[in-house]
């Protein structure tokens, strides 16, 4: 199977329209306050660091060039070729290698895994963004990817960030500058149970290793100079036996 044309055409068309510098995406929060805090929880459980590591929906790569620096061999994969181009300009010296990819495209996962071998795995704020239909496929990517050694961080929104974002929209002036276009190209956060998120990797045979809860840091403000930070939960997954 492969992920809706629908979702990949709002996608590819966020990236094309979106402004083409630093912190300009709603999520596109500096790496000290997004990936950093995460490798933090992240790295501890990971039971062989030098494995290679996939961030899986890079976007334009502000996370994976700082996972880059971090790790010898890292890897972006993203549906949106937009995105991908830009990720790619913004790696002009080759440290990541960034790839368009379908995570729902089961052949294309397999392929990657008999490149890499076991990897260590990123997913960030993915999965509410999945139609519900395409959130198993993506999960069992996941364990595909990280094989029997292999980690997985998954930070997921809260259920109640999408009751906060979906507010912000509703405002009587609209929603903050950065959230629109989000809402304008149809990829706004669907409505996802907090359960569902380990749920997914279980069934895909991974264990959830630890958990916790976390704000998720954007690059949007308030009207009163408050940055918007939206409740989310992380989960730590990998096999046991």
């Amino acid at each position: 199977m492969s992920v809706t044309s629908r979702y990949k055409d709002a996608w590819e068309g966020f990236w094309q329209e979106a402004p083409d510098r630093v912190g300009a995406v709603l999520w596109d929060a500096e790496p000290a306050l997004t990936a950093g805090i995460h490798l933090a929880l992240f790295e501890p459980l990971m039971t062989e660091a030098a494995l290679p590591v996939v961030d899986l929906g890079c976007g334009n790569g502000t996370q994976t060039l700082f996972l880059a620096d971090r790790f010898s061999r890292v890897a972006g994969l993203d549906l949106a070729p937009a995105a991908i181009a830009r990720a790619r300009r913004s790696d002009p010296g080759g440290q990541v290698r960034f790839t368009v990819a379908d995570a729902t495209e089961t052949g294309e996962v397999r392929q990657l895994h008999r490149e890499l071998g076991d990897a260590q795995v990123y997913l960030r704020s993915v999965l509410h963004q999945c139609e519900s239909a395409d959130r198993g496929p993506v999960a069992a990517a996941v364990a595909t990817l990280v094989g029997e050694r292999g980690r997985a961080f998954v930070v997921e929104p809260a259920e109640a960030a999408g009751r906060i974002l979906r507010e912000l929209a509703r405002h009587p002036d609209g929603p903050p500058p950065k959230l629109r276009p989000v809402f304008a190209h149809g990829i706004a956060p669907g409505v996802m149970p907090d359960a569902q998120v380990p749920g997914l990797f279980r069934a895909a045979g991974l264990a959830v290793l630890a958990s916790g809860d976390m704000p998720l840091t954007t690059t949007e403000y308030l009207a009163d100079g408050t940055r918007i930070e939206l409740p989310s939960k992380w989960l730590v997954v990998g096999r046991t036996g």
